[in-house]
């Protein structure tokens, strides 16, 4: 396993309580739209076997033409010790990454594009965004509805409506209002259904999409296969 020790570039407040670390980019070193990567403070892998509480697997919020790999989190007042010891670090510091994967490769198969996401679940999406404005073949338009009940909306110079591309952006700050949506968005019975959030989001939303006669290989998660199957059965 390779481990990739990256210096801060620059560290984004996207709102009070959310960042962006925007790491160093290794020579060849690539991602996919979509892309998780494991996160880690110094002192992981010292002693007898990794401190797991200093990893984190996090998506990155960025794609490889920007030169850097952008981590977007939320760190609250009452933290993790994970996420206080990241709240200190400045740039020129120091974490590491490793075991960068996909599970939300943006397919291609000319259907329309639907992405669900809760507050900052929107950082696995803004490299999905990305990769469509930049090669929007082989899909007929992309939706992005999120929930975010502070209102401070994140990324709004790229999850932005933008009519010659054929993409929609829609923000609500209610639950009620969001589930109303989606029920609304299941109206396209061929259409891609890409879930970011918790384990309970996840649910309630493919609760809403099969009941709305949405099958479950038009709904894809976050997931590894084994626990993709367990949400789907």
């Amino acid at each position: 396993m390779q481990i990739y020790w990256l210096k801060i570039k620059n560290i984004i407040e996207e709102s009070s309580e959310i960042r962006t670390y925007l790491l160093e980019r290794p020579e060849g070193f690539t991602w996919e739209e979509g892309a998780h990567t494991h996160f880690a403070m110094k002192g992981f892998n010292t002693g007898n076997g990794p401190n797991r509480s200093l990893v984190r697997h996090m998506s990155i919020s960025t794609i490889p033409s920007e030169d850097a790999i952008g981590i977007t989190t939320r760190i609250k007042e009452q933290c993790s010790e994970f996420k206080s010891i990241l709240r200190q670090l400045q740039i020129g510091d120091e974490v590491a990454l490793f075991k960068t994967y996909t599970n939300l490769p943006l397919k291609r198969v000319r259907r329309s594009v639907y992405l669900l996401s809760s507050g900052v679940g929107l950082a696995t999406f803004r490299s999905i965004i990305l990769d469509y404005f930049n090669r929007p073949d082989e899909i007929k338009s992309m939706h992005s509805l999120n929930i975010e009940t502070s209102k401070q909306f994140l990324f709004p110079d790229v999850v932005q409506s933008a009519a010659d591309k054929n993409f929609t952006a829609h923000f609500v700050d209610s639950r009620k209002t969001y589930y109303e949506e989606v029920q609304k968005l299941a109206a396209d019975k061929e259409g891609l259904f890409y879930i970011v959030g918790s384990d309970e989001f996840l649910a309630q939303n493919i609760a809403v999409l099969r009941e709305n006669g949405i099958s479950v290989d038009q709904i894809m998660l976050d997931k590894h296969e084994e626990q993709k199957e367990q949400f789907l059965s």
